[in-house]
Formats: structure tokens, C-alpha cells, sequence
């Protein structure tokens, strides 16, 4: 039996589970660890054009997000895999470390290029943040039980989402604060979070730790990482390089071999690998992977396009558009909480998902009928429904995957799902925002030329002022970058209403596409298998001692 150290009086006496006033302390490390990664994803992206003004590095701004999002990605499934094998918490207390340091030496950057770097070397740190809090979770919680902490995870990561681009916005708006440039305070604040969050792990996570002495797969670790490298960037930058050019090629071809590569050193190292084979004939790890990475394509995809029409279309600035998401933030936490509280008292499970993708396509299809003069009340309607889909999905599947696989592989499991949904997540963001940079020209185009019967766009157009705006929404819808449109606040409305009508055209073909990828999403929910709920923690879960997990071990 594993023993665990009290959080509150500092015995080793071998206990069966934590009470709830010591998983609560543990959480509050936890939780805050994951509101740094969190905030991370959204506080940057409202004020990276600011930044690259300040740096003189507009062109290369793409760089610093994609710079984190490769190392946080390859590094997710590592941390999994070693946690399992020495424990989690010496992962957790590296990942903040280092993504504290990461943080402050952003703060540091005098080039785009020196902070894509510190950005990478942050994202190492990211990547465990996340994994890691939900994989501690299944050590010390029995799955019966731990939906119903499950809310507090999604409440802090929807907190987190929300206010990330209001922080970020109102911070890059400041020119200096303190005597330090405004912007450079979005990772300046991860600092003190992030040191509070390392003393509360430090002081209150202790739980012994069964290691299994077993080989690295540092083959396994290379293959991945050389794969992935290439299409996380082909999947940035190739709206700017071409998805047909020369660098797209080479991209593919070498992520394709190599991981063909990752997938035969798997095979050949078997349980020791850093995925293991004997996973995947595990129907609801399996299917649960599928369903994480397709929901990731949707999700992801579809989020990424509602700031887009609540800032282009309907004139908002970044961080009044994160302000005004917050009914999807409020429908997520509901529907957590629903899907935690009864998964607890009943050990039901299964319905969760499989409701909660159905209202994502709804909510989606809601989405598909959007105008450039939908009222926000229609919005926020849509955005709900998304939310509640969200919140009886995500985090029901993690416990689904916990519960299914062995107490000694929560860590690989856990991983696995975060990995999977954040390349879905990935690969829709990229798919998505192709598809509107693709067709928006045409489209607008073609309002444009049915606005010309109208005699009040007629009557706008035929002014000095007038034309010059025309020439102005001419080019902006030529460049396709539509990096800053800010100057649509300045023109008539009479004359920026087929521009907002053709950019809105494209954002909801998006969602319509993200519903039929939802649905797939459905009909793959429908075959997982729903098992018992155990009601013991993994930490404290006897396994036959094998010659891959010892009986001694350390924490």
C-alpha cells in the first residue's frame, strides 16, 4: 500500500485517501499552476501587435506563438511518461520553475526573435502545467469522487480565458507601468503567481511514490519531437508560405517519416515506450483519444473565430471581446459542475459526453446563422450552448481515460488526452482560419457588388471621403492579413457593412464545417465503453508487483 504524508500535521502514517480539507490545499497548488498556463494561451494573442510594434518586429510576430505552442505540445506527453515512472511532483515543481524563468526573461526581450526564443523555453515549462495538475488529481481522488472537483478546473481555465484578453489588452495599452513598458508586464505577472504556486506544492503535495526502474525512450522522445516540429509550424505559417510551397513539402515529408519513425520505435519498445502500444487496444483509451482529438479541431477551431466576429464585425476592441465571451465561460462551469455532481452521486458517466457534443453541434449550427447584425443576446445564446457542450465533455473524457487504464499509466493517459486535443486543436485553428483568409476576398468581393444597387451605399460612396474609404477597404481586402482593422471604426457604416457581411459569410461557413466535425465527434462518443468508476486513487491502489514496478520506492 502507498503510504501519504499529512498535509496538515506532517505524519507518514499509510492512509486510503486524502480527506477533503487536504485535497482542497493540494488544489489550490494545482489550480494555480494551470490559471498560469491558462492565462498564458490568451493574454499574449490580444497584445502581440503591440508588441511587434514595440520590438520592430511586426513580420515575426506569428513566431513568438508558434515557438510556444511547439514546446508546450512535444513536451506534454514527456512529462506524462516520466511522471509516471519518478513521480509527479518533482515534474510539477520543474515545469513552474521553468516556467517562471521562462516569464521573467520575457520580460527581458529586446528582439521578436529573443522573445520567440524565451517563448519556447516558457512553453517546456507549459506543458506540464496542464497534464501534470489533472494527472495529480487522478493520483489522490477516486474517479467516483473526483468529478466533483472537476468544476474547479474548468471555472479557473474558463476564469483564465476570460480574462486573458482583457488583462493583455489593457496592459499592451499602457505605455509604460512603473517604468517598465506595459506589455512587458504580461509575463512579468506569471512571476509572483507562479512562485506562490511553487511554495503551496512544495509544502503541501506529498505522496510516496512507487518507481518503476524501466528504460528511457529517448528514441521515442526524437522521433516525436522531429515530426511534430515541422507541421506544428507548417500548420502557423502556412497561410503565409503557401500549403503548396517548397517549405509546406519538406515540412510534410519530414513529419510524415518521422513519425512513421515514432510509430516503429513504439513497437519495439513496448511497455516502456513513451506511448505504449498496449494502450491503443484499450477500446476506451483508444476511442477516447479519437474523440479528444476531433472534439480539439472543433473546439479550438470554433473559439478561435468568435473573437474574430466580435472584434471585426462588431467593432469591439481584444479586450472588450473577452469580456463579452463570458457566457460561454459561464455555460463550460455549469455544465462541469452538472456532469461532476452527478457522475459523483450516481458513478454514470457516458450520457455526459454524448449530451455534450450533441449541444456542440447545436450550439455550432446556432453559431452557422450569424449576420454582421445578429444581436448579441443570438450570440451569447450560441456561445452558451457551446459552453455547456464543452463543459459535460471535457473533462468527463479525462476521468473516462483515468478510470480505464492502470493506476501506473494515469500519467501517460492523461497526457496523451491534453496532447491529442491540443494537435486537434492545432490543426483546426490552422484549417479554420485558411478556409476564412481563402474565401473572405471573393466573398466580400461579391457584397460589395450587391451593395452597389443600394442608394444609400451609393449615396456614401459617391463622396471624396467616401471613395478614398472604399480604396482603403479595397486593399485591406486584397493584403488578406487583416492583422489590424481598426480603421473600420473610422468610415462609414454605410460603406464597412458589406466588408463586415463578407468577413462574417466566411467565419460562419467555419462553424458549419465545425459542426459537422462535431458530429463525427458524436458518433464516436456513442461506442465508448462506460466502466465502473473505481473508488480507491491510483495513489493508493495496490498493483501485483512486477519486474517493471518494485515494491520499494521514493516520492
Amino acid at each position: 500500500m502507498a503510504t501519504a504524508t499529512d498535509a496538515t500535521t506532517g505524519s507518514h502514517a499509510p492512509i486510503t485517501g486524502y480527506s477533503r480539507r487536504q485535497i482542497m490545499i493540494v488544489l489550490s497548488g494545482l489550480l494555480l499552476g494551470m490559471f498560469l498556463a491558462a492565462l498564458d494561451q490568451t493574454i499574449v494573442s490580444t497584445a502581440i501587435y503591440k508588441i511587434g510594434e514595440s520590438l520592430n518586429g511586426l513580420t515575426a510576430q506569428a513566431w513568438v506563438t508558434t515557438a510556444f505552442l511547439i514546446t508546450s505540445t512535444i513536451s506534454t506527453p514527456l512529462y506524462g511518461k516520466l511522471s509516471d515512472i519518478y513521480g509527479r511532483k518533482p515534474f510539477f515543481l520543474f515545469a513552474i520553475s521553468v516556467f517562471i524563468l521562462g516569464s521573467a526573461l520575457c520580460t527581458l526581450s529586446t528582439s521578436m526573435y529573443m522573445l520567440a526564443g524565451f517563448r519556447a523555453f516558457q512553453g517546456i515549462g507549459a506543458g506540464g502545467l496542464f497534464s501534470l495538475a489533472l494527472a495529480i488529481v487522478g493520483d489522490i481522488i477516486p474517479p467516483r469522487e473526483r468529478a466533483k472537483y472537476q468544476g474547479y478546473f474548468l471555472a479557473t481555465f474558463g476564469t483564465a480565458s476570460v480574462l486573458g484578453p482583457v488583462v493583455g489588452g489593457t496592459l499592451a495599452g499602457q505605455n509604460t507601468i512603473g517604468g517598465i513598458d506595459g506589455w512587458r508586464w504580461i509575463f512579468l505577472i506569471n512571476v509572483p503567481i507562479g512562485i506562490l504556486a511553487l511554495v503551496v506544492v512544495t509544502k503541501v503535495l506529498h505522496l510516496q511514490h512507487v518507481r518503476r526502474d524501466t528504460r528511457i525512450d529517448y528514441w521515442g522522445a526524437a522521433t516525436l519531437t522531429v515530426g511534430l516540429v515541422p507541421l506544428l509550424v507548417i500548420a502557423e505559417q502556412g497561410r503565409i508560405w503557401g500549403w503548396g510551397s517548397g517549405r509546406a513539402y519538406l515540412c510534410y515529408v519530414i513529419g510524415v517519416v518521422s513519425l512513421t519513425a515514432f510509430v516503429l520505435v513504439q513497437r519495439a519498445m513496448g511497455d516502456e515506450a513513451l506511448l505504449p502500444p498496449r494502450l491503443f487496444r484499450n477500446g476506451v483509451f483508444r476511442l477516447g483519444m479519437s474523440q479528444s482529438f476531433i472534439v480539439g479541431i472543433g473546439m479550438f477551431g470554433s473559439l478561435t473565430l468568435l473573437p474574430l466576429y466580435l472584434q471585426l464585425v462588431k467593432g469591439n476592441s481584444p479586450a472588450r471581446a473577452g469580456l463579452l465571451s463570458l457566457p460561454l465561460v459561464l455555460g463550460l462551469m455549469s455544465g462541469s459542475v452538472v456532469a461532476g455532481q452527478l457522475t459523483s452521486r450516481t458513478g454514470r458517466y457516458k450520457i455526459f459526453p454524448v449530451v455534450g457534443c450533441a449541444l456542440l453541434v447545436v450550439g455550432l449550427l446556432l453559431e452557422s446563422r450569424l449576420s454582421a447584425d445578429t444581436s448579441l443576446v443570438y450570440v451569447d445564446l450560441g456561445m452558451v450552448v457551446v459552453g455547456l457542450g464543452l463543459g459535460l465533455n471535457l473533462q468527463t473524457i479525462v476521468l473516462a481515460m483515468q478510470n480505464a487504464v492502470p493506476a501506473r499509466d494515469i500519467g501517460v493517459a492523461t497526457s496523451s488526452t491534453t496532447f491529442f486535443r491540443q494537435m486537434g486543436g492545432t490543426l483546426g485553428v490552422a484549417v479554420f482560419l485558411s478556409i476564412v483568409y481563402s474565401t473572405v476576398g471573393s466573398k466580400i468581393t461579391s457584397a460589395y457588388q450587391k451593395a452597389a444597387g443600394d442608394p444609400n451605399f451609393r449615396a456614401a460612396a459617391s463622396t471624396p471621403d467616401g471613395r478614398r474609404s472604399l480604396a482603403t477597404l479595397q486593399h485591406a481586402n486584397q493584403s488578406k492579413t487583416l492583422n489590424d482593422t481598426s480603421f473600420l471604426q473610422s468610415i462609414d457604416a454605410r460603406l464597412t457593412e458589406p466588408f463586415r457581411a463578407g468577413f462574417t459569410s466566411s467565419v460562419t461557413l467555419c462553424f458549419m464545417l465545425a459542426a459537422a466535425v462535431m458530429a463525427v465527434a458524436f458518433f464516436l462518443t456513442l461506442f465508448i465503453k462506460e466502466l465502473p468508476l473505481r473508488t480507491t486513487a491510483a495513489a493508493f491502489t495496490e498493483e501485483p508487483a512486477t519486474a517493471d514496478a518494485p515494491t520499494t520506492g521514493n516520492g
